[in-house]
């Protein structure tokens, strides 16, 4: 009978030990979860500059026009696309809507009539783009799901800090950021030309990029491509790129296996993009895209 009780002692113990293992590893795996959010949010603190090379105020010209342009399908009739935006602008647009008012921009938020049903919804951007270009000197693309986390900078910083300079009816037609997979769509300035004009037209012609999935419209693809096959002359007169994804078009770091192994192995590439929500709620919208880190 003792002879029978000691494997039983010996599982019991191995059990014991396990535990007393897992609650030692258990807080320690916690605290390893929560450096980069705690490394992230003091990014600035630590030395990072989003917004380098711009004065705290610039002399606005009263007659330079920007306006902010956005649209959502709103689940508009006859689009094939898997993804919707039903609801993601109204719950936005009061956060855009009140930073246009307070700098002065117009806020452009196209209805649901706006999207060509023929293609996903995210390429009715360039329609969008094309239809109000001649009406701005710049137009400010955000998509739908962006937050301004940072109102009290201005649009003018933000151009200021790409192009060097504030006189901006003689600058770059195209300023962009790139984040992991290179340029991006999500949020971007145009200025008012006619190579902006070319430009966008071809872009909506590049139809062999379309696509109907689940998480992929191909006009981010279209645009990658239009960038790269840009001459080095081309790309240096009309196209600037921010150095810091964070100075417009910052992602919010959320926790997964992905996020940690870009935290890792491309430290420089998240320095310069993420941004950390504060608080208990954190909001998740699609591609999530931030204004302003």
């Amino acid at each position: 009978m003792a002879e029978r009780s000691r494997p039983r002692r010996a599982v019991d113990h191995r059990h014991r030990l396990r535990l007393r293992r897992l609650l030692v590893l258990l807080p320690l795996a916690l605290l390893l979860s929560q450096l980069p959010a705690l490394l992230l949010r003091r990014a600035n603190s630590l030395g990072r500059r989003c917004l380098p090379g711009a004065p705290d105020r610039l002399v606005r010209d009263p007659r330079l026009s920007l306006a902010i342009v956005t649209l959502a399908d709103e689940g508009a009739s006859g689009s094939r696309a898997r993804r919707s935006f039903r609801g993601v602008l109204a719950a936005t647009a009061r956060n855009k809507r009140a930073y246009a008012a307070a700098h002065g921009y117009r806020l452009v938020a196209l209805p649901a009539s706006a999207v060509d049903p023929r293609r996903p919804p995210s390429w009715s951007k360039v329609l969008a783009l094309r239809a109000h270009l001649r009406r701005h000197h710049w137009l400010f693309w955000n998509d739908a799901d962006t937050l301004v986390t940072n109102p009290e900078i201005p649009l003018e910083r933000i151009l200021f800090s790409v192009i060097g300079h504030s006189d901006f009816d003689d600058s770059p037609d195209l300023v962009l950021t790139e984040d992991f997979g290179g340029v991006n769509a999500g949020v971007f300035f145009i200025r008012r030309s006619k190579w902006s004009e070319r430009f966008l037209d071809t872009w909506w012609n590049q139809t062999s990029f379309v696509q109907f999935s689940s998480t992929k419209s191909g006009d981010n693809a279209a645009l990658k491509h239009l960038i790269d096959h840009l001459s080095a002359e081309e790309m240096q007169a009309h196209v600037r790129i921010a150095k810091m994804q964070c100075l417009f078009n910052s992602y919010p770091w959320v926790l997964t296996w992905k996020s940690a192994h870009r935290l890792i192995f491309h430290l420089p590439t998240t320095w310069k993009a993420y941004w950390i929500f504060r608080g208990l709620f954190r909001w998740r919208l699609h591609d999530s895209f931030c204004w302003f880190g």
